[in-house]
């Protein structure tokens, strides 16, 4: 059974006025506007509404320009709530504009809630009162603009509004930028409805505007006063390690909201209905299972969700573990919210930990990165008791009552990798279990920026989808660089002043393990810039640099480069990504290269011999052409969505980052980047990324810190 609804706080576009002024000029402000519509489930834009958008929203942004405001911010088509339910979002519609900026006298947040009418007349339907006028073209009677506003208003200002809690100065207005004072009179009228929000605009009031416009809103753009607001919205979520180590391990510290409430309280319900009273035995056992399905692209919020119904399970009795296929997330977990070994053994598990299953089973076993199930679990380190002779999903299954997986197949990177929607309702048969499937489609990571996640989705081929201009949209940034010099400098810039940052790369290089002397090798090697992979070593290294488990965590990770192993399952505010000859575009299609290296005498370490993947399980010959171009399109989505507010793409192919460069397009509208310097204040996470408390560790720090300002310069 496949479960699914559209549970998402709305909101189309967040660029100042002279950014969607810029885009509209280059013709790509529309087209944004309407597939953003089309992802919102509401079908295809009518003429109408792309008229509104041409027209009324770019007059808007004009008159913000000539009244000096064009840093002033629009967030287009927004939800005037953060519930985020399919019944909310259809009863109060949405805001056609909410201006927001800072007030120049108070400093505090400035909001404005705008309606925009291309209405040219309106004619009073009732002579008593002005809430009802006829608009000509459009067949019944239609309310005062300024009705809607108020209750936009009391929405938007109310306990579920995005602005509760804050500062704020709020009003509203209706613009009217086709019509004149005399042809919509009744709107004007002393019966005309009356509050903060109830102001009406023509082309005759033009300049009362602009004065009102300077009066609400400061012409400093000291940094994004939209954050408040993305973030009031859940656009901004806390990530989710963040989260984690905020609440000791005891609450993901999430509000799971919309489709993930609904898994989350699905499951626990079925927990009570099969498992029966924690810590009772029953007096006729249970014997039915149940298995949990969900499915869902990067940054869904599936680890947020079986985190919490880790820590709620728990709470509530039952006997749970939160298994993984990932080691990256593993150690993450473990090294930072602070678990004993034996609290983080009694809590977590990989895949592979239940060849023997537990005697009595687990009440609940909660399955992360699903799409990384092996077919046996086997492990030529481990003695042959410890070895799997059945399929992995079979032994998650008999090891405990309720199985909850969390799959995306688009996350797949290695060819051993079988898990499948298909391979666990297979399994769910086998063992005659209750299943059920859910897909997630609301989008958390990324800025909450569905828009990117589908560009980079066709950029790289894992969609249908032909690759299209990036259209910025205010949540998520992406630019292209000439060198890693240059994607290096920006990345180092943000985690300077703090942000969370890492460089990542494709599998392009030899991996090699430190020397005698704990030191690094700089394997990753383009043309006069050399930098090593993430340390291959359980200990921190010659120069501070720390273990691989810990890298992606650690404050002096910063100085090496991951992959798709160390980086999946996390994530960071920017990413630099390197593209290698891996995947290279020719002419009008991607192609897909193996490389090889050999080990160079003088040096004693393997180089470059053929440029290309030299991932040892994906570039061998036993796989097929098609399954390796698969794997290396899903490690590079993996790689390209791994950043919350901005992506730096840097390819090692001239052609190929041309190529690119082009879909990006324009990456010089001013204040598009989000820099550290753009977050509000008090919105700046801080964050210890010291990993080990240790005086080694810190002593490896500082180390690795002096010597990666050394490598700026």
């Amino acid at each position: 059974m496949l479960w699914g609804i559209l549970l998402v706080s709305m909101l189309l576009l967040r660029l100042a006025a002279r950014d969607l002024l810029a885009l509209n000029t280059r013709r790509r402000l529309v087209p944004h506007l309407a597939a953003r519509w089309v992802h919102f489930q509401r079908g295809e834009s009518s003429d109408g509404e792309r008229s509104a958008w041409a027209r009324s929203l770019v007059s808007l942004a004009e008159d913000l320009v000539a009244a000096e405001r064009g840093n002033v911010e629009m967030i287009v088509e927004c939800s005037p709530t953060v519930d985020a339910s399919e019944g909310a979002t259809k009863k109060h519609g949405q805001i056609d504009v909410v201006l927001v900026g800072r007030h120049p006298a108070e400093g505090t947040l400035s909001v404005q809630l705008v309606e925009l009418k291309q209405w040219s007349s309106v004619t009073r339907v009732e002579a008593a009162t002005a809430d009802l006028v006829y608009v000509p073209g459009i067949e019944d009677p239609v309310s005062h603009p300024a009705l809607q506003l108020g209750e936009y208003h009391a929405l938007f200002t109310g306990p579920t509004g995005p602005l509760n809690g804050l500062q704020f100065e709020c009003g509203g207005f209706a613009y009217l930028h086709n019509a004149t004072d005399e042809s919509v009179r009744p709107l004007l009228g002393v019966d005309a409805p009356t509050g903060p929000y109830a102001r009406t605009y023509t082309i005759d009031s033009r300049a009362r505007l602009l004065e009102d416009l300077q009066r609400h809103f400061t012409d400093e753009d000291e940094y994004s006063a939209a954050e408040y607001i993305l973030h009031r919205m859940n656009l901004r979520n806390t990530p989710l390690l963040d989260a984690m180590v905020k609440s000791n391990g005891e609450d993901t510290v999430f509000t799971l909201r919309g489709r993930q409430k609904k898994v989350a309280d699905d499951v626990l319900e079925a927990s009570e209905l099969i498992l029966g009273a924690p810590g009772r035995e029953a007096l006729v056992p249970r014997p039915q299972r149940a298995v949990f399905l969900v499915t869902g692209g990067a940054g869904t919020g599936k680890s947020a969700i079986g985190l919490q119904l880790r820590a709620d399970l728990e709470a509530a009795g039952r006997t749970v573990k939160y298994a993984s296929g990932s080691r990256a997330f593993n150690a993450a977990i473990k090294e930072n919210v602070g678990y004993t070994e034996s609290e983080f053994r009694e809590r977590f598990a990989y895949f592979s930990s239940f060849v023997n299953p537990p005697e009595p089973p687990l009440d609940v076993l909660i399955c992360d990165e699903a799409h990384r199930l092996r077919d046996m679990s086997k492990n030529w380190r481990l003695p042959a008791e410890k070895q799997g002779t059945k399929p992995q999903v079979d032994e998650l299954l008999e090891a405990s009552r309720l199985t909850v997986f969390f799959l995306d197949a688009a996350q797949t990177v290695r060819p051993y990798e079988v898990g499948t929607a298909e391979l666990i309702e297979d399994a769910a048969r086998r063992h005659d279990a209750v299943f059920r499937h859910y897909r997630l489609v609301e989008q958390y990571r990324c800025g909450g920026s569905d828009a990117y996640i589908r560009w980079a989705r066709a950029l790289l081929g894992v969609s249908p989808q032909e690759a299209y201009e990036w259209v910025p949209d205010g949540l998520m940034h992406i630019e292209v660089v000439d060198t890693p010099d240059e994607m290096e400098r920006i990345v180092h810039t943000e985690f300077e002043a703090g942000a969370t940052a890492r460089m990542v790369a494709g599998y392009c290089w030899p991996w090699s393990k430190p020397d005698k002397g704990k030191n690094l090798e700089n394997d990753v090697r383009i043309g006069d810039w050399h930098r090593p992979w993430n340390a291959s070593s359980d200990s921190f290294c010659a120069n501070g640099e720390p273990p691989s488990r810990i890298w992606p965590v650690h404050d002096a990770g910063i100085g090496q480069i991951g992959c798709v192993y160390t980086a999946q399952g996390l994530e960071w505010d920017w990413c630099g990504v390197i593209m290698g000859d891996d995947m290279v575009w020719r002419n009008d299609r991607w192609v897909f290269q193996r490389g090889k290296q050999r080990k160079d005498a003088d040096a004693g370490v393997n180089r470059v011999t053929k440029p290309g993947s030299l991932d040892p399980k994906v570039r061998t010959s036993t796989l097929d052409d098609d399954d390796f171009a698969r794997c290396v399109r899903h490690a590079y989505h993996v790689l390209l969505t791994r950043a919350s507010r901005a992506t730096v793409l840097y390819s090692t192919d001239e052609e190929t980052r041309q190529h690119i460069r082009g879909l990006v397009g324009e990456t010089d509208v001013h204040g598009l980047r989000p820099t550290q310097e753009s977050i509000p204040p008090e919105l700046r996470i801080l964050r210890d990324g010291g990993g080990s408390r240790s005086r080694r560790a810190r002593r490896a720090w500082n180390k690795a810190k002096r010597k990666n300002e050394m490598m700026l310069f």
